[in-house]
């Protein structure tokens, strides 16, 4: 599947991945100032998210698929990965699949565990999906009919912004799919790749629990060159919560020259798959 891409910039290229009921426009300052940079840097909208396409299958490798798909439709490959929460579940399978295709990775708040978000997340779901769509419907209706089920206000902004009000009110997001995909989306699938042997930076927020101490030997066992960095004053949503400090250590990382050159073989690799 070919997802919908926002490109800018020149140089070598970054792909960004969004969260759970997210859209690339979530990075836009990330992927401005990585651009200014000197980078290529392209946000992924994932499939039954924003523009892209939907489908039924919601896995995390239909989705590592699709990236590496994306991406390689645009010349992009390889390239380096950064992903946030799904995102970065998504950018850690498109690496241990296609290793060669992945300069470097950069994992934002999340491990390759399973979680324990599934009723959470159902609550907003059946939320969503309860909102009655009319035309004349307005975002402080939608809003009022969320605040039940999603008390915190900052949660139900960012789920409204895929709310599309006028003529005919829809949400960008395929709420069915979403829903029905929940225990794959907060699991972590059986691990059939791997290890990557690239440079891995995981990037924690220090006021988030998504990223324990106890799951780096779950971390190190499928990337083995990973790294720890955590950005104290963020939670979860730290792209957000402290947007100078991850293009920090993003733009950090990025510039960072790999020991292992990894980057060249990477590319040779790469070359010799696509013959």
């Amino acid at each position: 599947m070919l997802l919908h891409a926002a490109s800018r910039g020149a140089g070598p290229p970054v792909a960004l991945l969004h969260g759970l009921y997210g859209h690339a426009g979530n990075f836009a300052t990330i992927q401005r100032r990585l651009a200014e940079g000197g980078h290529r840097v392209l946000a992924l909208d994932l499939r039954n998210h924003g523009a892209s396409p939907h489908a039924a299958a919601m896995t995390y490798p239909d989705m590592a698929e699709d990236v590496l798909e994306t991406l390689r439709d645009a010349g992009a490959l390889p390239c380096a990965l950064i992903g946030h929460s799904m995102g970065g579940k998504v950018a850690m399978c498109a690496a241990l699949a296609a290793p060669a295709a992945i300069a470097r990775l950069l994992v934002a708040d999340i491990a390759p565990v399973a979680y324990h978000h599934a009723a959470e997340h159902g609550g907003y779901l059946a939320a969503m999906q309860a909102v009655r769509l009319h035309p004349g419907l307005t975002r402080a209706a939608a809003d009022a009919a969320l605040a039940a089920a999603v008390p915190d206000p900052r949660v139900r902004g960012f789920l409204l912004y895929n709310l599309v009000i006028g003529a005919a009110p829809h949400w960008r997001l395929d709420l069915p799919a979403i829903a029905a995909a929940l225990p794959e989306l907060t699991g972590w699938p059986a691990a059939e790749d791997g290890p990557y042997p690239g440079p891995a930076l995981f990037l924690a927020g220090g006021r988030s629990d998504y990223v324990r101490p106890e799951y780096r030997p779950a971390i190190r066992a499928l990337f083995p060159r990973a790294r720890f960095a955590t950005l104290k004053a963020a939670g979860h949503w730290l792209h957000a919560d402290d947007p100078e400090g991850f293009i920090s250590v993003a733009a950090a990382f990025l510039a960072a020259p790999d020991p292992a050159g990894q980057g060249g073989e990477t590319s040779r690799a790469l070359a010799a798959e696509q013959t």
